[in-house]
């Protein structure tokens, strides 16, 4: 069928996604069909609310207001909302909701297949793939076998002066693979 006269229509493509739960294992099944152009709108819109896109990753925004910051991280059609700020990322999730039909997920304790984990009492943020090395192991039906040790010796101390000083040293170090030094 063609289109009316004067329209031209949006293309569009099918995004396949797995949700997954806390534990890791997969949760939902999405597929959703995507029109080209939704990130274009997105871009402008949140940069219309003072977000800087980054130079090296065009999918991560960043907002400074004073000494709070938040960086909201795109993927596909999902948000991963961070900052120092708790009342600077409620305005932002209220704000996101006026421009976007979405849904707070809450705490994310996964994204793209890595475990975020927190200690409050310390200020401590981590990632982990543990379940990503456990259903790589269980797939190749390698989780019987004994673990081995790191390539790195128990105890070392590293420093920032065991790093390269000078633009010679540098250039020597740039040339040697990191596995290897």
């Amino acid at each position: 069928m063609d289109p009316p006269k004067g329209v031209r229509p949006v293309g569009c493509k099918w995004i396949y996604k797995h949700k997954f739960g806390a534990d890791g294992e997969v949760t939902a099944f999405k597929a959703r069909l995507v029109a080209k152009g939704w990130n274009t709108r997105f871009d402008e819109v949140i940069r219309g609310y003072d977000f800087i896109k980054n130079d090296y990753d065009p999918c991560i925004y960043k907002k400074i207001s004073g000494s709070s910051v938040a960086y909201l991280v795109l993927y596909v059609d999902d948000i991963l909302l961070i900052g120092n700020d708790v009342k600077m990322l409620g305005d932002i999730k209220v704000w996101l909701s006026t421009q976007f039909s979405m849904k707070d997920m809450g705490e994310a304790s996964y994204i793209l297949g890595i475990k975020i984990y927190r200690d409050r009492s310390r200020r401590m943020l981590g990632l982990t793939q543990s379940s990503y090395i456990e259903k790589v192991l269980k797939k190749f039906k390698m989780k019987h076998l004994k673990r081995g040790l790191l390539p790195m010796r128990h105890g070392i101390k590293l420093s920032k002066k065991q790093s390269p000083k000078t633009d010679e040293e540098l250039k020597r170090m740039s040339n040697i693979p990191y596995a290897s030094a």
